[in-house]
């Protein structure tokens, strides 16, 4: 069983079963295992199989580099200058990828999702509505709807040990779960909010309408309505 408050209705209540995402079980992270044929990157490799090819006529300095991977960016999504997208990569409908941005492969940006300048984001969920616009780092991770990144966040997703990521109670740091993987992020249930320059740790894993002072670092699990000051 996963940890109570770590559930796709427990983290995402809004998300229906049917959109422009992928299919996740209770334990969300699962979905982040790139050798899962369930996984996000299996997900959305059927899907833009489905879909097919999709690019705009680029920008001065924009790239879409679709040689490991089909692009398919929705014709009413808005691609800035400069921007580089690696396929296999899924940008929907009003999205916004704004000047300087970097979409790494295994990206699955939603309806009317922000990525802002000198963002960079790589294997990682944003589901609709969710903002990362500033100089921020989304790796392995899950950005609910209503998410919004302060300018500088960094969602930390690998171990200086390289060990599997283990996830743990926000408050007593007791062990929780090991996730199994290598990489892992953060999931940010919906509307979930960062002040600048926050810092989440491998594995953290914040509730709904939670949310982080500026300048500081996040771990564990974090209660819903919680917000974590230093």
């Amino acid at each position: 069983m996963p940890p109570v408050g770590t559930t796709v209705q427990d983290l995402f209540p809004t998300l229906s079963e049917n959109g422009d995402w992928p299919v996740m079980n209770d334990n969300v992270w699962e979905i982040l295992d790139p050798n899962s044929a369930e996984g996000l990157m299996a997900q959305l490799e059927r899907m833009l199989t489905s879909l097919g090819s999709s690019i705009p006529e680029p920008h001065s300095g924009t790239i879409f580099d679709d040689s490991n991977g089909i692009i398919h960016i929705h014709p009413g999504a808005k691609i800035g200058p400069g921007v580089l997208v690696e396929g296999p990569a899924f940008i929907g409908e009003n999205a916004e990828i704004r000047q300087g941005a970097y979409v790494r492969k295994g990206s699955w940006i939603c309806a009317r999702v922000v990525i802002g300048h000198c963002t960079e984001v790589k294997h990682s969920l944003l589901l609709p509505d969710a903002k990362a616009p500033h100089f921020n780092y989304v790796g392995d991770s899950i950005l609910g709807t209503g998410v919004n990144l302060g300018a500088g966040c960094k969602l930390s997703n690998l171990r200086n040990d390289g060990r599997n990521i283990l996830i743990r109670d926000g408050e007593t740091g007791d062990l929780l779960v090991d996730s199994g993987l290598r990489k892992f992020g953060a999931i940010l249930g919906e509307g979930v909010q960062l002040g600048c320059n926050v810092v989440t740790n491998p594995g953290t894993i914040m509730e709904t309408n939670s949310g982080a002072w500026p300048n500081v670092t996040v771990s564990g699990l974090i209660k819903s309505g919680q917000t974590v000051k230093e």
